[in-house]
């Protein structure tokens, strides 16, 4: 035990300061994009005044408002102050909306997306990677190829060629959004529902097809690798049924593929969030590229920090659960005390 709570300990510290360097460039970076966000508010607030006066009144106002006029180190210590309070201040392009509220509104659209997108992908991956591990032969020659292409194109690649052959070539597929423009969301109202279902299609069978790839890809090597195990040969030669064989060859399989699967629900805000941009789904993919180009630094912050805890929240999670169900970690601990 005392070597499970060392490796804890150790972990938790480790993803601890990673997390502080995480919200330090997510700071930062943002804030070297070229430009100047104020001076593209003012200057959309100012058209037609001729008061240079009272233009530098306002810029000084809004540099004020949004904390640009402090020092960065100054702005950076406001920033920590506001996260602990769950405040990441407001959006540029958009005041004075809270970025909160924007991240929250995007959010939802993107997790109705890609948890279903990458659950159903994982599920069929692995079956049909377990499958082609284990049958071999014409099965195998079949369907590595298509695992191959499906895990080697990138999300918004895949997700330009379907717009364009499924929804604009063939038209089965409406082409872009997550509802139809001329419907008022609301939740309560029957074609609102169907309309959010028929723009969700393309977009899921995209990110399911994606998903698909790598993880039949990565669970077939596994299975490939301990059925060639030593372990399996002695079993079989002990005379153990090939079904009660198979069954632990394919759970130690699992392990490396449910620590693919944690992977990918935490890192679902990253990758796919530019396929995302492509269908112009509601989401935050489309919150955040939005915010780039208006240089809307909290916003931006906002999302991509959203993104980084995701990333560090998965990992961390995983190797716990590794700690905890995986033996050799509790014995490699032991051996680092000894």
């Amino acid at each position: 035990m005392k070597g499970l709570q060392k490796y804890f300990i150790k972990k938790t510290t480790w993803y601890l300061v990673t997390l502080f360097i995480a919200i330090l460039l997510n700071f930062i970076l943002p804030r070297l994009i070229p430009g100047n966000p104020v001076s593209t508010i003012v200057a959309r607030i100012g058209a037609g005044v001729a008061d240079q006066s009272s233009i530098k009144k306002i810029y000084d106002a809004y540099a004020a408002a949004f904390g640009l006029d402090k020092p960065i180190w100054h702005q950076f210590i406001i920033y920590i102050v506001n996260l602990f309070k769950g405040d990441l201040g407001f959006s540029f392009m958009q005041y004075p909306r809270e970025v909160n509220s924007i991240i929250f509104s995007s959010m939802h659209w993107t997790l109705m997306l890609q948890i279903p997108a990458i659950i159903t992908g994982w599920f069929i991956g692995n079956a049909l990677g377990a499958l082609t591990g284990y049958k071999k032969g014409i099965f195998d020659k079949a369907f590595f190829p298509f695992f191959l292409f499906l895990s080697a194109i990138p999300a918004f690649g895949f997700a330009y060629t379907n717009v364009y052959f499924f929804a604009v070539k063939i038209p089965l597929f409406p082409a872009s959004l997550g509802y139809a423009f001329d419907i008022i969301p609301n939740w309560r109202n029957p074609a609102f529902i169907l309309s959010v279902l028929d723009h969700y299609r393309l977009p899921f069978i995209t990110m399911v097809l994606v998903a698909i790839g790598g993880q039949a890809l990565g669970m077939r090597q596994m299975s490939i690798y301990e059925l060639n195990a030593d372990y399996v040969k002695y079993a079989r030669l002990m005379g153990i049924k090939d079904k009660k064989v198979v069954w632990y060859v394919f759970r130690n399989a699992m392990l490396p593929q449910i620590t693919g699967l944690a992977l990918s629900l935490g890192t679902m805000m990253g990758g796919n969030l530019v396929a995302e941009i492509v269908f112009s789904y509601p989401g935050i993919g489309t919150a955040l590229f939005t915010a780039i180009r208006g240089q809307d630094y909290p916003v931006i912050s906002g999302c991509t920090l959203i993104i980084a805890v995701m990333v560090l929240a998965a990992n961390f999670i995983v190797d716990i659960i590794c700690g905890l169900i995986d033996p050799r970690v509790r014995m490699t601990q032991q051996e680092e005390e000894a």
